[in-house]
């Protein structure tokens, strides 16, 4: 392997090397655990810390790799879409880091060590499912980045929900593995290849087989991004682990899903792409109305943004079924206003959570009189989720509605309409109890520092966005452009 080989590899090899020290020091630290009291914190521990400055410096080194270079024969490539996605990886990353330092429970002070290796070893999943451009590599990616959120997900195996709904996730993720596996079969006998450069060819004669091999592996990836209806594990897993970690859940692996149906489904091929129109603007309709329909009589508000964040990714869909440069472009956008939106939602989430021992939305009662600043940040969260002018998740809404029109999805775009009403409804819930009920307590709720940055990065993200869009939509179309040229 040659120098130039090494550079081009460069997040990858960080982000293993990150993993092998987080690894060494909770071997070495394993016989000296220094969290004696229930009020131990895994930052007291250098696990925490060294992870989040190698999140940080890797996504500094992402900025190093020359653009377009492909190791591997193009079996893995770092595109402008693959690096792109991989610092929306890190830093969401590195934002749930920061929250799941203030974590006070037993678990994440004995095994801090465990749960960051487990978060970079995903991380890698992530960034080789990004570049992969071959059916084994992909495979083997997402398999990286599965198993270690099973992981995480029962991390906290002591408290009653926890188990089951790990065990929830585990079984969906198999299953979805196992979807993705058969229909990469049914491609390969087709094709002849595992490349998937190879693909577009024999897709634009439609071929039986080639065309199921496709629509299971579709299937398979729709577990990965909780598409309806293969959605059902979301409700149960983030209700059940940590909120830090289910901030970064609902966004990164996602986003992965995404990366791969952009590479298989449209990148390199051309009008044969249409084929999927009507199957992506049925998951998109099918997906929207489950999630916003199924959040309307949620009490807990960890299951409220699980049904939202369903949501969310029919509307995403909507700009995936426009099938165009222009789609794909406001559907990358949309996906950086919904990491600052949703993640910013589940961090406020973990400090209620942590001062009122509920997730409950009766638990925002009277939050503005007593916290004023985290009920706003909250607010603000809530409205970007809810496409309000004007912070984020208005543009991106506007934009992927814009982009479905311009393809004549009139009907696709009505009911998204329709449904961003229903969504303000149950987003508006929360916010009553905030502003208006009566608090049952007059205590304001202690927000930890390192939760505070966490929490005013994200305000800072959707605000920002939301006054200033053009350089994120710049952004979004030179990537997308990239893949349709």
């Amino acid at each position: 392997m040659t120098f130039e080989t090494l550079t081009l590899l460069v997040p990858e090899l960080a982000l293993f090397a990150l993993a092998v020290v987080v690894l060494l020091i909770g071997a070495v630290r394993s016989s000296a655990y220094v969290g004696r009291g229930p009020l131990a914190e895994v930052s007291r521990g250098p696990a925490g810390w060294t992870t989040l400055l190698g999140l940080g410096a890797t996504f500094i080194l992402t900025f190093t790799v020359r653009e377009g270079a492909s190791l591997l024969d193009g079996a893995f490539v770092q595109d402008s879409l693959a690096l792109f996605a991989k610092r929306l990886f890190l830093a969401s990353a590195a934002i749930s880091l920061l929250g799941s330092l203030t974590l006070r429970t037993g678990a994440f002070s004995r095994r801090s060590a465990e749960y960051h290796f487990a978060l970079v070893a995903s991380l890698l999943g992530m960034s080789v499912v990004a570049s992969a451009r071959e059916l084994v590599l992909l495979f083997v990616g997402f398999e990286l980045m599965s198993i270690p959120l099973f992981l995480m997900t029962g991390f906290l195996k002591r408290e009653a929900v926890v188990p089951e709904a790990a065990l929830k996730f585990f079984l969906v993720g198999t299953a979805s593995s196992a979807m993705i596996v058969y229909g990469m079969s049914f491609v390969y006998g087709v094709a002849g290849s595992t490349m998937l450069s190879d693909i577009p060819p024999p897709l634009r004669d439609g071929p039986p087989l080639l065309m199921l091999g496709m629509a299971i592996l579709l299937a398979g990836l729709g577990f990965k991004i909780a598409a309806f209806p293969f959605h059902m594990w979301a409700p149960d897993t983030y209700e059940a682990a940590s909120p830090p970690f289910v901030a970064w859940l609902s966004v990164a692996p996602k986003a992965a899903g995404f990366v791969v149906i952009i590479r298989l489904y449209l990148a390199g091929v051309g009008t044969a792409a249409l084929v999927w129109t009507p199957v992506i603007a049925v998951l998109a309709g099918m997906t929207m109305v489950t999630g916003n329909l199924m959040a309307i009589p949620q009490r807990n508000i960890k299951r409220l943004l699980a049904y939202s964040g369903i949501a969310h990714i029919g509307y995403m869909l909507v700009g995936l079924a426009a099938l165009s440069s222009s789609g794909v472009a406001m559907m990358l956008f949309y996906l950086v206003a919904y990491t600052f939106g949703n993640m910013g939602a589940f961090l406020v989430v973990q400090a209620v959570a942590q001062s009122e021992q509920s997730d409950g939305i009766d638990a925002y009662r009277g939050l503005a009189q007593r916290s004023p600043l985290l009920a706003l940040a909250m607010l603000l969260f809530l409205l970007s989720l809810g496409g309000i002018p004007f912070v984020a998740g208005f543009w991106a809404k506007l934009y992927v509605f814009w982009a479905a029109v311009e393809r004549g999805m009139y009907g696709l775009v009505f009911l998204g309409a329709v449904l961003t009403v229903v969504a303000l409804y149950y987003y508006l819930l929360v916010a009553r109890r905030m502003y208006i009920d009566a608090p049952e307590r007059p205590e304001p709720v202690q927000v930890p520092g390192l939760l505070g940055v966490a929490i005013v990065a994200c305000v800072i993200g959707v605000v920002g966005m939301g006054l200033y869009p053009a350089p994120w939509v710049t952004l979004a179309q030179r990537v997308a452009s990239t893949l349709f040229s």
